[in-house]
Formats: C-alpha cells, sequence, structure tokens
C-alpha cells in the first residue's frame, strides 16, 4: 500500500463511501456529519448575500488567472457582495484578497486535505470542513451567483453541481458566469454537444453566461441576482442562548 492509498483509507469519508461498515460505525459517521452540519449552520449565518468564486489552487501570484480573479473579488465587494470561495490558495485566495483589500467581507469553506489545505490570510470568516459534500452545500447555501474560474476536477464539479441544482429547480435560476472563454472553450463546446444531442434542453443554455469582460461579468450578476431577486442584505443578531459571536472566526 502506498503513501497516498495510506492517506485515503485514513479518512473517515472515504471509508464509508467504500461500501457498507457496520451499524455502529454508520451511525456514528452520521452524527459527525451532523455536527459539521451545525458548526457551519452557525458559524455562516451571518455572511450572506455571497457570491461563490470556484477555481484551481494551483495558479500562484501574479499569474494572468490570479489576477484576473482578485479583480473579480474587488468588484464583487463593490457590488455588496460577501465573497465566499473554498478558501485556499490560487484562485481562492485571489477572490477572497480582493474583497478584502476593496473593503468588503470575505468568508472561505476551507477542506481538511491529508496535505493540509490552509485557509488563505485574506478571511474575515472561515470554517475548515472534513467532508467534501458538506462542503460544497455551503459553498451553495449562501450563493446569489457562481463565478467560474479556470481549474481542474473540482472546479468543474462544482460548476455541475450548481448548473444540477438549478436544472432541477432545487435552487432558484442564480447566474452562473464562466469567466475565460478560451480556457473554457471545449467545456462549452462539449456543452453545446449535449443540447444537439437533447442529453440536455436548448433551455439549459441559457444558465450559463461565459465572458472575458469583468465588466460584463458584474453587470450580468448585477441584472441576474440583485435586480432579480430584490437583494437586499439581511441583518441577523447573534443570540446569546447560541453562543454565537459574529466576529469570531473558527479555525479548527
Amino acid at each position: 500500500m502506498d503513501t497516498e492509498e495510506k492517506y485515503v483509507l485514513s479518512k473517515d469519508e472515504s471509508l464509508f463511501v467504500r461500501g457498507p461498515l457496520s451499524r455502529f460505525k454508520e451511525l456514528i459517521f452520521s452524527f459527525k456529519v451532523q455536527y459539521n452540519f451545525i458548526r457551519a449552520f452557525r458559524k455562516m449565518h451571518f455572511v450572506g448575500p455571497c457570491v461563490t468564486v470556484f477555481g484551481s489552487a494551483r495558479f500562484p501570484e501574479g499569474s494572468m488567472h490570479y489576477n484576473n480573479a482578485e479583480k473579480i473579488g474587488a468588484a464583487l465587494a463593490k457590488l455588496g457582495f460577501t465573497v465566499m470561495t473554498g478558501g485556499g490558495p490560487g484562485i481562492m485566495e485571489a477572490a477572497n484578497k480582493g474583497a478584502y483589500n476593496a473593503g468588503g467581507y470575505s468568508v472561505g469553506i476551507n477542506i481538511i486535505l491529508p496535505f493540509e489545505q490552509k485557509p488563505n490570510p485574506y478571511l474575515h470568516r472561515w470554517i475548515n470542513i472534513p467532508y467534501f459534500f458538506v462542503r460544497k452545500v455551503f459553498l451553495i447555501k449562501y450563493s446569489y451567483a457562481f463565478v467560474v474560474m479556470p481549474g481542474g476536477m473540482g472546479t468543474l464539479d462544482e460548476l455541475f453541481e450548481a448548473l444540477t441544482l438549478i436544472q432541477t429547480k432545487i435552487i432558484k435560476n442564480f447566474p452562473i458566469v464562466i469567466f475565460d472563454s478560451e480556457y473554457h472553450k471545449e467545456l462549452c463546446h462539449h456543452i453545446q454537444i449535449m443540447a444537439k444531442n437533447e442529453s440536455i434542453s436548448q433551455e439549459d443554455m441559457k444558465l450559463l453566461f461565459v465572458t472575458d469582460s469583468v465588466e460584463d461579468l458584474i453587470a450580468h450578476i448585477e441584472t441576474y441576482s440583485i435586480k432579480k431577486f430584490s437583494l437586499v442584505k439581511k441583518q441577523y443578531k447573534p443570540k446569546w442562548w447560541y453562543s454565537e459571536n459574529k466576529t469570531k472566526n473558527e479555525t479548527k
């Protein structure tokens, strides 16, 4: 067994999805999942409305994609949104950095990985989540738009999760913006093939807006998120009987 396999087998989530466990172990796992949901509900209750920015952790500071994400984060913050990301480095850090430096609010839903992805330093609030599927719920739950930057498998997973939830009317028709037409041209072509072969409907094509312009991205979100849903930032007050603290960060 190699090192990578040892890492995988040591994770609760990996063990859980590999097949039936004892009834006791599956019960304990369900309690752990519930505990992490409750932690995140309490932590993120005050952060919205958000726009979630998806993208790769592998683009370093100074790269074109990093710089674009930073500009987008700043523009979203100036539009009045909290910028939410997966909390890690690369494009996630850049979007958070843009919002943070623009005077906006910046949050992250960080995944705990064997190689220890750490929250980036541009977060006002964050939470560490050990399970991918729990993390994806919260990246979707508080957002009124989604921006898909260049990324890898995880980014595509998050994109199609949002698309599927909108397509099946689990969540409202929030705007999904794919940024960088050159990077995503094969992806967009494949989606067109699916529509041509009627594995998705032509109407589903309208769920995506592809652009290379930060200004057009912001205009699209303003029209199809803020104006369409009449967004007003909700003012929730912490409840002392829940031991809530609106500014306290959680780093575990």
